[in-house]
């Protein structure tokens, strides 16, 4: 195996990290019948409701079909719908959604917050959120100036 950069291998790590946490997610909420992706998806949606489509994608930073299809699916299973103002489509949970989301919410939060609460004291989380947001901020400028024309 070749060397690698520190660099490279902490990004390894939290990409490793990040899916481990999904996949344990994805069990967890198994329970609410709910996804990772479509947990992230409803409490966006409840944070900026109501949201378009295309603003929903940004800030779940998820292609547009990808999107569309969970989108669809949500709308299906009843946990969101789509109104049309003139051209463009705004999306709000309906009252199903927002209870199942309303249960599957505290719980997943009390999940993932175990997993640092059980591996980090105070001092740690403190210092590994600064860097998160540190590289978060970066990543985000970076983003932004290579989308420029």
């Amino acid at each position: 195996m070749e060397d690698l950069s520190l660099s490279t291998l902490i990004w390894l790590r939290m990409v490793r990290f990040v899916q481990n946490s999904n996949q344990m997610s994805n069990t967890h909420l198994h329970h609410f019948d709910l996804t990772i992706a479509q947990f992230e998806m409803l409490s966006h949606i409840r944070a900026f409701e109501p949201v378009t489509q295309s603003d929903l994608a940004k800030g779940l930073t998820v292609s547009g079909g990808g999107v569309s299809r969970m989108v669809s699916r949500l709308e299906r299973d009843g946990l969101i719908s789509r109104t049309q103002d003139w051209k463009t489509k705004f999306i709000s949970l309906t009252d199903v959604g927002r209870q199942r989301l309303d249960k599957a919410y505290p719980a997943q939060i009390e999940f993932q917050s175990a997993l640092f609460d059980e591996a980090l004291d105070e001092d740690e989380k403190t210092q590994l959120h600064a860097l998160m947001k540190k590289l978060y901020e970066h990543s985000v400028k970076r983003r932004e100036a290579d989308e420029k024309p």
